[in-house]
């Protein structure tokens, strides 16, 4: 046909024609991306309506319990006009009516009273028919993949009409497109529900994380908006919510949902509340604000969260964090945010209900803790770290009497004493491994050191987490048996702080490792408890002078009061007295002027490699040799 008529020739206005142009431009007009349901079925009623020239054209949802048909939408020709909403009816169905939508293409009806489909229907179908003065219909189903949801009604009002094959066919493909459109717009829900529930907590209804996001990427970016006037607050929530609760006690989310609606109250108008944790809620301040009235902000919600407790039996703390954005770097909004936990966590460590304010000094240098951490790590697991020793002598016999092992980290710049890291390796609990393979090397290095009688005593420093930890006295034996050196000859030093932490323990502990036959010192006495009495009641061998009592000397008579009295108590106790850090030889005679006869300093050696310490050992010290080379 569109050789002989040309390829660009109209096709005859026949009816098959005029309803294949029909349903190509209502196909133009549904697929439109801003075309709403009632949009698509206003175009398809009126469509219809003029395609087939009926008076009317319905579109009805059937619904289920009970079953009934309720009009959605519908047109009137002589009128050209849509039904408002409050005007559109419902009817009550019975089962045969539905059965045919169930099984036809369409019905076709040339006769409402002749018609077995609905002459025999029941009242409230017919009363319809017969108040609008219908007299043929044309009705299509709607199918959703395979599910009938309704139909399509085409009503020849005030004569009977005989309807075509192409007429049926072309009602049947209306309810085909008033199917397309309900699955359009279950389309276009479904993608608003999931482009929701991306940017939103279902719980609460707040914006969630990703949500407050881009409001806080949006701040930032203005160029009005300078950086330090953007604040974001984290409010973090705990709350014991045991497994046995009441079964009509409020779940956790509930708890939250109910806390989202006392945070809103308390931040009012002043900033974006979002849901950006299970356990937490942040704030972004909508204006520029003086820091102090930010931190009232911080401080509503520190009493808002408290305010929940009593609420169902509910017990619920805050912690609480600001954080500005002149503590960027740049502008992130995933920084400040975590800037903001950060806070709260610190919060949180401190106390209930408090907020803190991000600071960057602190952070740089948790930051920096959290580094040498992992570099520690790195180290142990590498062999970076190695244990060095400084010898101590008796001034009295002029000989060389034990050695303290000291650690230290190999580092590419050279060696970094304890004092630089210690203190991490205890707050992280790598003081237990490194402790471990200090004692074990020690005492490996101990069995090779130059035999004399009495025999060198190694001492080896125990942390307060060692001490406490329940396998000390089994790593102490361990140590012993795979290196083989003699229990006598092995000095553990503690601190006074150490042993008065939990003193029933502490003596428990002390006991098990002098049944092992191992030495006992208190390192760095004079700095803990002002009491003494501890000495009687502890099986202590030896107390070592803290240096900062020992600098003084000879010229400061609290320092000459101090040591006089340690070497007088612990003589009467039997104890050895040990000082540390003597550099001057005006400190030896000091101390060997007040008894105090062992010494450890930089006067006599400083810490040494085990290949050097060998071989001081092997000659006698020299006191007024100052090793001026540190390592």
């Amino acid at each position: 046909m569109s050789a002989i008529l040309g390829r660009d020739a109209p096709l005859p206005d026949t009816p098959g024609t005029r309803y294949t142009r029909a349903l190509v431009e209502l196909t133009r007009a549904v697929w439109q991306p801003d075309c709403t349901l009632q949009d698509a079925l206003a175009v398809i009623c009126r469509t219809g309506a003029h395609a087939l020239q009926v008076q009317r054209v319905n579109v009805w949802r059937l619904l289920p319990d009970p079953l009934r048909l309720k009009c959605v939408h519908a047109y009137d020709l002589s009128t050209d006009e849509h039904a408002p909403s409050g005007a559109l009816e419902t009817l009550p169905m019975d089962g045969e009516y539905v059965e045919f939508l169930q099984v036809v293409r369409a019905i076709d009806v040339a006769d409402v009273d002749v018609d077995p489909s609905t002459a025999t229907s029941h009242g409230a179908l017919r009363d319809y028919l017969h108040q609008h003065g219908i007299c043929s219909l044309l009705d299509a189903p709607v199918r959703v993949e395979g599910e009938l949801v309704g139909v399509i009604c085409h009503e020849m009002v005030g004569a009977v009409r005989a309807w075509t094959p192409e007429e049926v066919a072309f009602a049947g493909s209306m309810g085909d497109y008033v199917a397309m459109a309900i699955e359009i717009e279950r389309r276009h829900r479904a993608e608003h529900e999931l482009a929701y529930l991306r940017l939103n907590d279902p719980a609460t209804g707040l914006p969630n994380r990703d949500h407050l996001l881009e409001h806080v990427r949006e701040r930032l970016a203005r160029p009005h908006d300078a950086r330090d006037t953007v604040a974001v607050v984290h409010v973090h929530v705990e709350f014991p919510y045991a497994a046995a609760m009441p079964a009509n006690a409020p779940t956790a989310e509930d708890v939250m949902a109910e806390l989202a609606v006392r945070l809103r109250r308390a931040v009012g108008e002043e900033g974006v509340l979002a849901r950006v944790r299970a356990d937490g809620f942040a704030i972004l301040l909508n204006r520029v604000l003086p820091e102090r009235e930010v931190i009232g902000i911080a401080e509503r919600c520190v009493e808002a969260v408290r305010s929940v407790s009593g609420w169902h039996g509910v017990e619920a703390s805050a912690a609480v964090g600001v954080a500005f954005a002149r503590d960027l770097e740049e502008s992130d909004p995933r920084v400040l945010m975590r800037n903001a936990e950060l806070a709260s966590g610190r919060a949180g460590m401190q106390s209930r209900h408090r907020y803190e304010v991000f600071n960057i000094g602190q952070h740089r240098a948790l930051v920096e803790r959290l580094r040498t951490e992992q570099a520690m790590r790195d180290a142990l697991a590498h062999g970076d770290f190695l244990v060095q020793y400084q010898p101590e002598c008796d001034v009295r016999s002029g000989r060389w009497v034990a050695a303290e092992a000291l650690v230290r980290w190999r580092q590419p710049q050279g060696l970094v004493g304890a004092g630089a890291f210690i203190d991490i390796a205890e707050e992280s609990g790598l003081i237990l491994p490194l402790g471990r393979y200090v004692l074990e090397q020690a005492c490996r290095d101990a069995c090779a050191w130059p035999a004399q009688e009495p025999p060198l005593t190694l001492r080896v420093n125990v942390s307060a987490q060692q001490f406490d930890a329940p396998g000390l006295v089994d790593d102490v034996a361990a140590a012993l048996a795979i290196c083989g050196l003699a229990p006598e000859r092995l000095c553990l030093e503690v601190t006074e702080t150490t042993l008065m932490h939990d003193t029933s323990n502490a003596l428990r502990t002390m006991e098990r490792l002098k049944a092992l036959g191992v030495g006992l010192a208190v390192d760095d006495f004079g700095t803990g408890y002002s009491s003494l009495a501890y000495l009687k009641t502890f099986p202590i061998d030896a107390v070592k002078v803290d240096r900062s009592f020992v600098a003084g000397l000879p010229d400061e008579r609290f320092d000459v009061a101090l040591v006089t009295a340690i070497r007088e108590l612990a003589q009467a106790l039997e104890i050895d007295v040990v000082a540390e850090g003597v550099e001057r030889t005006e400190q030896r005679d000091a101390l060997r002027a007040l008894g105090v006869c062992r010494i450890q300093g930089w006067l006599y050696a400083p810490s040494l490699d085990q290949g050097v310490l060998i071989e001081t050992l092997a000659r006698p010290p020299v006191g007024e040799h100052v090793v001026q080379t540190r390592h």
